[in-house]
């Protein structure tokens, strides 16, 4: 009986060729992008669940208000961590967590590398598994370090590592530290990455900060012990909070803050590690959204739907071919659940080919895919066993609604009425219409996405921003040179150089450099009886000049003025901070006896993302802090050439560095590496989504023609111009398109004035986007149907009437 199901249902196929290579196409290039587009949904989802204590462990954040309202950080003072394993109850482990770069030096090799300054239980919580050397407690030994397998190699090539003996220069000395343990190299999916690990305590700055509560600059992890809820630190850490901020708690009274709902001025709570991958710290709250991953998934699936939409659609319009075969099969004893049984076995065998055409095409375009959306996905992720049974029981599903349906619907005609071969359309037309009604709704939502994601990436990138980021390179000041000498040098050796027209330098890099690290600094201080707080940036001389930025009041820092040491110069929403009609007679103050005065304003320049408004900011020129980064500006000509006369001429100042220079208008474009992701993401969907709907609109044209082959003939004859008879046949498309469009407009712009919201720099959503989104539907759908039906009306009458 099966052999007999199969041997029918490829004849039924081969038969149809057309409609059988049109279901599979479409089948087979949506189960590929969909199962990509899954992988890449799943990657995110994984973030950091290799810790076998991942369900146990919190990031520790702070909230505390201000006259503004609400604040929250994640940095924290050093005596934080070991007060709170001291005085919580509950608390089973906790680390500090400081990420920097640290110069590692062994014999010639000098190389930056990754590192992490923890605390000795930080590997006893988080699972980076060891392969070589101490494998329990590996920090145990300040004098210890732990370096991953690749760093490993880098340093020692193939030689053994664990006991060698290496240099971290560390406050500008090389301090001897010992290979303890070699672990294997960081997943993809950790949240955590480093090179190297290195005990908190010998942290640069930790002998003059261990004691000090106001100096906030790490991490603190902390994991519950069993059966503790996350909850019950807010209560547990009160009392640390009285002792410790009460002079934060009373000067936020004084300035006018307001308690938050539990009445509190300053508290502590936890961010389950699984949550930080998906944070965002902004606005006074912490908000966690996996909005991009379902957004992905949802893509996946909305392609998978419309390729399901198409063979529902195409089945349903091939029935009308078939009912003389039904009612032979059934006037021969054919029961309606053998016929049920043998269309729906045509439907699971187009899918089956249709599955392995596509696991094919998602194996060959991986690379690609990893390579366009920066993802390391592998199909690692959807090899569980959990997930093969979950793909085989959607499959069984979707091939029991897609493929079922029609079966249903041609199995249970009567005889007689199949016979005679014709049947009351009005049912199956109304499903078929609903149904391109709901397909075409989803490509004019995906292709207004499209629209409004192009358009507000490109406002983001042509924004003007404060600063000049075409003529500007800026690189790391890696090595041991000091890194103020090092750009003394840099200007030296550049000083003949006319493509060359300023040097300066800052310990922050404008967007994301090639070294990918960005980081802030904030500080909070007393100005006539209240207090604020600020962004800080430490420059050298002509960093003003260098990134073009407009003075609007006061000057910049000058060579000819000693004092500038002690001065500084601010952005205009700091000036707004001090609340003066002049903003030079302000000050910034460290202590009574301390006071740095204001010798310049500068405009308002985004220096930092453009989802977040401009905050105030402060730039000194304290040589008490180092630079980290060095700022270049070049004539607008030979652009290349001065780069490499940059990069030549720091390989000659730090040899053993390597040089990661690049333009600011590229670190910024690397911000908007999220927006890029999506906008790809939405652009492939809606192309796919369209040329899917195509596919099925011209099959079921094509039917639909056939069928009024005889009318059309008929209508020729009587006097029917080609154009008369192009619209009779389009109308009830284009009728479906508009329906479509009334529908998912109000939708789209939801969904869109949604995301624009995450922006405070966006475009204006105009209801151009909607109307372009289907007026491109129509053009398609018009172009998609024409095509045939114009072919049909120019057709010789004769011809068309011969064929009954």
């Amino acid at each position: 009986m099966f052999k007999n199901y199969i041997k029918i249902t490829w004849r039924s196929l081969v038969k149809n060729k057309t409609f059988t290579i049109l279901n599979i196409v479409g089948l087979s290039v949506a189960i590929a992008v969909a199962i990509l587009l899954s992988m890449a949904g799943f990657f995110d989802l994984s973030y950091d669940q290799f810790h076998a204590n991942s369900k146990d462990i919190y990031k520790v954040y702070s909230m505390w208000q201000n006259p503004k309202g609400p604040q929250v950080s994640v940095s924290h003072s050093a005596p934080l961590m070991p007060t709170i394993k001291d005085e919580v109850p509950g608390i089973d482990k906790a680390t500090r967590h400081l990420q920097q770069e640290a110069v590692l030096t062994y014999g010639d090799k000098e190389i930056n590398m990754d590192a992490i300054w923890v605390d000795a239980d930080f590997f006893n919580m988080f699972t980076f598994p060891a392969i070589a050397g101490k494998l329990n407690n590996p920090l145990e030994k300040q004098s210890d370090i732990v370096i991953t397998e690749d760093a490993a190699k880098s340093l020692f090539g193939n030689e053994e590592a664990i006991g060698k003996t290496v240099q971290i220069l560390i406050n500008g000395k090389d301090e001897p530290f010992t290979i303890g343990t070699v672990v294997e190299n960081n997943p993809s999916q950790s949240t955590l990455e480093f090179e190297i690990a290195v005990r908190f305590e010998k942290e640069a700055d930790y002998l003059e900060s261990q004691d000090n509560w106001s100096a906030r600059y790490h991490d603190v992890y902390v994991q519950l012990a069993k059966n503790v809820a996350p909850g019950q630190f807010n209560l547990a850490t009160r009392s640390l909070v009285e002792n410790n901020f009460q002079e934060r708690i009373e000067n936020a009274k004084r300035d006018g803050a307001q308690p938050d709902a539990d009445g509190l001025f300053y508290k502590f709570e936890l961010l389950p590690l699984l949550n930080e991958h998906f944070a965002t710290f902004k606005n006074g709250y912490v908000e966690v959204s996996r909005g991009n991953t379902y957004l992905v998934l949802g893509v996946a699936f909305l392609i998978l739907f419309i390729a399901c939409v198409n063979f529902v659609n195409m089945s349903i319009a091939r029935s009308g071919l078939r009912l003389k075969e039904i009612g032979m099969r059934k006037t021969l004893g054919a029961k309606r659940k053998q016929l049920f049984l043998q269309f729906w076995t045509e439907s699971l065998i187009v899918f089956l080919f249709s599955i392995g055409i596509g696991l094919l095409i998602s194996i060959l375009l991986l690379d690609e895919f990893k390579t366009i959306f920066r993802t390391e996905v592998s199909f690692e992720l959807i090899l569980s066993p959990l997930s093969i049974l979950l793909f085989l029981f959607s499959i069984l599903l979707i091939t029991l609604i897609v493929g079922g349906y029609p079966a249903l619907l041609l199995s249970k005609l009567g005889t007689i009425q199949s016979l005679k071969g014709k049947i009351d359309t009005s049912g199956k037309n109304k499903v078929r219409d609903a149904l391109m009604v709901l397909q075409f709704g989803i490509a004019i939502l995906m292709i207004t996405g499209t629209l409004v994601l192009h358009s507000q990436l490109d406002f983001m990138r042509n924004k003007d921003l404060g600063f000049n980021k075409e003529q500007v390179l800026s690189f790391p000041l890696d090595g041991k040179k000091n890194s103020y000498e090092a750009l003394e040098l840099l200007r030296n050796e550049l000083a003949g150089n006319t493509d060359i027209l300023e040097i300066s330098g800052a310990d922050n890099n404008l967007g994301y450099g090639k070294d990918g690290s960005v980081s802030s600094s904030m500080f909070g201080f007393e100005y006539k009886n209240r207090v604020i707080n600020t962004n800080y940036l430490t420059v050298d001389y002509d960093y003003v000049e260098t990134l073009d930025l407009e003075l609007v009041a006061g000057r910049n820092f000058s060579r000819e003025f000693a004092s500038d040491r002690s001065g500084a110069v601010i952005n205009e929403a700091m000036a707004k901070e001090f609340g003066e009609k002049d903003p030079l007679t302000a000050y910034i103050s460290f202590s009574d006896s301390l006071r740095f005065p204001i010798i310049g304003v500068v405009k308002d320049y985004h220096f930092e993302n453009l989802d977040k408004v401009i905050a105030p900011i402060t730039m000194m020129m304290s040589r008490d802090y180092d630079l980290y980064y060095a700022y270049v500006k070049v004539a607008p000509v030979n652009l290349a050439k001065s780069y490499d006369a940059v990069e030549k001429t720091w390989a000659k100042i730090s040899p053993n560095s390597k040089f990661l220079g690049s333009y600011l208008d590229e670190n910024i474009n690397r911000t908007f590496r999220k927006e890029e992701q999506i906008t790809t993401m939405i652009t492939s969907g809606s192309i796919l989504a369209i040329a899917l709907s195509c596919i099925g609109l011209f099959a079921i044209s094509l039917l639909i023609v056939n069928q009024r082959t005889k009318e059309i003939g008929v209508r020729k004859v009587i006097g029917a111009s080609v154009t008369n008879i192009t619209f009779l046949l389009t109308k009830d498309f284009l009728k479906l398109v508009g329906i479509s469009f009334l529908i998912a407009a109000p939708i789209a712009w939801w969904f869109m004035k949604e995301w624009l919201k995450n922006y405070p720099f966006k475009i204006n959503l105009s209801p151009l986007f909607f109307i372009v989104a289907g007026l491109l539907a129509t053009v398609i759908a018009l172009f998609t149907v024409g095509s045939k039906t114009i072919k049909a009306a120019k057709q010789n009458p004769v011809k068309s009437l011969r064929t009954e």
